[in-house]
């Protein structure tokens, strides 16, 4: 058998991403829905090339995946860190967002390439916060939540007009999250804000 057959190029491709996703502590489930794979050949593969091989620092995380949205609009670093992932969703090509700031999914249900690009945004996303705050299983509910415009939805910055997440069960202040940390930080002497020092 040579791995370079197209034959087994699909199961190659769901294995690799099996991999990633537990490397990101990605919940059995989550994998799952991606790669079609069962859960004994997940948990079996995480054994294999983590638990066996010694890489402690990946852990399984066990039950459902998070299901709130009060995490992402719980402060404005957060509020901020989800604006910068329903960005890279936008950008990889998982969500499109149009002229009334309606986001809609571009995938029918998720699938290996799916899988694949929410990986890409949310790799991209650790690189850049450095205090990133939300897991690939929040990143994971997040796409899920800001698909369906219902407890979180895209608002607009009054003073900025830049787009950031929003709970559509909390007062909006019309503020972005970036404009209200450079707020707090004018109100602190000595604090650095995002225009520099």
């Amino acid at each position: 058998m040579r791995l370079t057959d197209d034959r087994y190029a699909a199961e190659r491709s769901q294995f690799e991403l099996a991999l990633r996703m537990i490397r990101h502590e990605a919940r059995t489930r989550t994998i799952r829905e991606c790669t079609g794979l069962s859960d004994d050949r997940i948990r079996k593969l995480y054994s294999t090339y983590f638990r066996d091989a010694g890489l402690s620092n990946v852990q399984r995380r066990r039950g459902k995946s998070p299901r709130q949205v009060s995490r992402f609009v719980k402060n404005p670093e957060n509020q901020l860190q989800a604006t910068t992932l329903v960005a890279l969703f936008c950008t990889g090509l998982l969500v499109r967002i149009d002229r009334q700031n309606k986001v809609s999914p571009c995938w029918p249900r998720p699938d290996v390439e799916y899988g694949h690009r929410i990986c890409r945004a949310f790799e991209t996303y650790l690189l850049l916060h450095d205090n990133a705050g939300l897991s690939f299983e929040w990143a994971w509910n997040l796409l899920l939540s800001i698909s369906y415009n219902d407890e979180l939805y895209l608002a607009v910055c009054s003073a900025c007009h830049a787009r950031y997440v929003q709970d559509a069960y909390a007062l909006d202040h019309k503020t972005c999250p970036a404009c209200e940390i450079e707020l707090q930080r004018r109100r602190r002497p000595g604090a650095h804000s995002f225009a520099g020092p």
